[in-house]
């Protein structure tokens, strides 16, 4: 048992596949797994899955990897949506602004960035105030762009639902050595 906003739902087909689902709106019981890489190989490598439905059901090789996708789709089009309402901002010189002014909430960089210049900027502070899960590519999807490095977004309920978004992506991506994301944070 834990809170809603650390598990991932996933659904039955009607012929009978598991299927994330990361909107949690799709119809019928649903299966819900901790929002950990580990957590999901394990109910996949132990059938689980199968438990939890009371019915055969045929898991995909590769769901790990369509969580983690729809995860960071999921998180990408919040950024896009909070940009669109003015509350978000990319680029070195407004985000330093709004961490200045307060407004920020929370401070995406790109994993990719240098590390030079991420240094530069410090999170807003508190739990959840800091993600380093996405690239610069993916980072800049939400914004229009190339890419971004750096990234912010000010206070309010779409920022909340990104946040949670967030922690449940960097607890499935895995990181350039394998770790996943969350594993790495808890040590910084």
């Amino acid at each position: 048992m834990q809170p809603k906003r650390g598990l991932i739902r996933f659904g039955i087909s009607p012929d009978g596949q598991i299927v994330p689902d990361v909107l949690e709106k799709l119809p019928g019981r649903g299966i819900w797994v901790a929002a950990e890489r580990s957590a999901l190989e394990t109910a996949i490598k132990k059938r689980l899955f199968a438990r939890g439905a009371k019915q055969n059901v045929t898991v995909s090789d590769t769901l790990v990897e369509e969580v983690e996708a729809l995860l960071a789709k999921r998180l990408i089009d919040g950024i896009s949506m909070a940009r669109k309402a003015g509350r978000a901002v990319a680029g070195f010189e407004k985000v330093k602004d709004w961490l200045g002014r307060e407004e920020a909430r929370i401070l995406f960089q790109a994993s990719d960035g240098s590390e030079r210049g991420k240094a530069k900027l410090f999170p807003p502070g508190g739990r959840g105030s800091f993600f380093e899960i996405l690239n610069a590519s993916e980072l800049g999807l939400s914004f229009g762009r190339e890419r971004v490095i750096h990234a912010a977004l000010g206070f309010g309920g779409l920022t909340e639902r990104i946040r949670e978004d967030a922690i449940r992506l960097s607890g499935v991506r895995k990181t350039d050595s394998g770790e996943a994301a969350e594993e790495v944070k808890k040590t910084k």
